[in-house]
């Protein structure tokens, strides 16, 4: 069984992310991670300009008008932006347990609120919104506006005190099992105010849904490819599945095993078992959440112990600053746009150079805007506002 290093792991980083040599266009770049991050609306044009370099209206070309990038909620409840040819196989597999999981939670919250029959009253509002999208794409506002019943107030989900309008919740429900998408954008580019839109209206038809274990088996087919070696554990985590459907579906793909350098049993992609050797160096600024950070759930070969000073409580990590494989710093903005790069250990010149440059660079494509994040890297708490702005260099 052939064992894979650390070393070898980050090389691999480097060449299936698109990190150390750019991709040639926008939906390379989403299909050298699977899929892309999309829970901050901003952190889908970042990670597809970190691996192809492409400009803002590139980027928004294959959301809104070429339309061949789509977001999509799926694993472990978060929303991604994923090549359309992968839509069927996320909807029949990591989107339908999130939809099982919402319908059973929206239905039981409604019978707490003393609605007789929660599922049968979740599927007359899934209904009755889903009417309303294929009539006329909108906003949740303003399908709220058009069907009162999504006005309704119930105990909000996990804040039993709470009472909130049922619209997102009815909303999220759709958007899991795939038959209304995030279609175009209400807001600025780095701001989501998605118009809810029917898939088929969308695509000009439906994409279809795989049976879950096909589903399963080409995310882990594409998870392979882009992140393999992975344990049977990054899988599970990743996916949000169990490790009955994480097993079937390596089986399924064929994948082979391997060896970790900590001796730690693992998989790869059938036709990627080769060694894999990178001859280059290469740095890379990722934003929040970006696929490569949370692509796996041991994560020690490429973050060593800087997990505290980029990660919150919940796992859910800021902007990264990374050179040959490894993250080594975050990254900040000055109010006037500036990219700011703060290493967490010291960094060689030529480190050093390379990220600047990066900085440089990115601090062009921003042209003088500031993105907000929800996710301030606790390493730079304090100094950056939400805002995005640094208070103090």
């Amino acid at each position: 069984m052939r064992k894979v290093t650390d070393a070898e792991r980050r090389d691999r980083i480097g060449l299936r992310h698109a990190l150390a040599t750019p991709a040639s266009g926008v939906e390379t770049a989403v299909r050298a991670v699977t899929c892309l991050h999309a829970t901050e609306a901003s952190s889908v044009y970042l990670s597809a300009y970190a691996r192809s370099r492409a400009d803002r209206e590139s980027i928004s070309d294959a959301l809104f008008s070429k339309r061949t990038v789509v977001r999509q909620l799926a694993m472990r409840r978060t929303v991604f932006a994923f090549p359309v040819d992968l839509l069927a196989a996320a909807r029949g597999s990591a989107s339908a347990r999130v939809v099982r999981q919402l319908t059973a939670r929206l239905a039981k919250d409604a019978e707490l609120a003393g609605i007789d029959d929660g599922p049968a009253w979740v599927a007359e509002r899934c209904a009755e919104a889903l009417q309303a999208i294929r009539e006329e794409p909108g906003t949740a506002a303003q399908l709220r506006a058009r069907v009162p019943a999504l006005n309704t107030r119930i105990a909000a989900e996990g804040r039993p005190a709470v009472l909130a309008p049922v619209g997102s919740r009815v909303l999220s429900v759709l958007a899991s099992n795939g038959s209304v998408v995030r279609g175009d954008n209400a807001g600025r580019w780095q701001v989501s105010r998605p118009v809810w839109t029917a898939i088929e209206q969308w695509l000009d038809e439906d994409p279809g849904v795989l049976d879950e274990r096909e589903g399963y088996r080409e995310l882990v087919r594409r998870w392979l490819w882009s992140f393999g070696p992975g344990t049977e554990d990054d899988l599970v985590w990743w996916l949000g599945a169990t490790k009955t459907a994480v097993r079937r579906a390596l089986d399924d793909a064929g994948a082979t095993p391997a060896l970790l350098e900590d001796g730690a049993p693992a998989w790869l992609h059938p036709d990627d078992v080769e060694e894999v050797r990178l001859d280059q160096d290469w740095a890379a600024l990722l934003p929040t959440l970006d696929p490569t950070t949370m692509g796996w759930h041991r994560r020690d070969f490429y973050l060593g112990d800087h997990g505290p000073h980029l990660f919150d409580g919940a796992g859910n990590a800021g902007p990264t600053a990374w050179w040959n494989g490894r993250i080594v710093g975050t990254w900040t903005q000055q109010p006037d746009g500036t990219v700011d790069v703060v290493p967490i250990e010291p960094l060689s010149l030529a480190a050093a150079a390379a990220l600047e440059e990066e900085a440089a660079n990115l601090t062009a494509w921003f042209d003088g805007e500031v993105v907000a994040t929800g996710y301030v890297p606790p390493l730079v708490r304090g100094r950056v506002s939400r805002g995005g702005g640094a208070s103090g260099r």
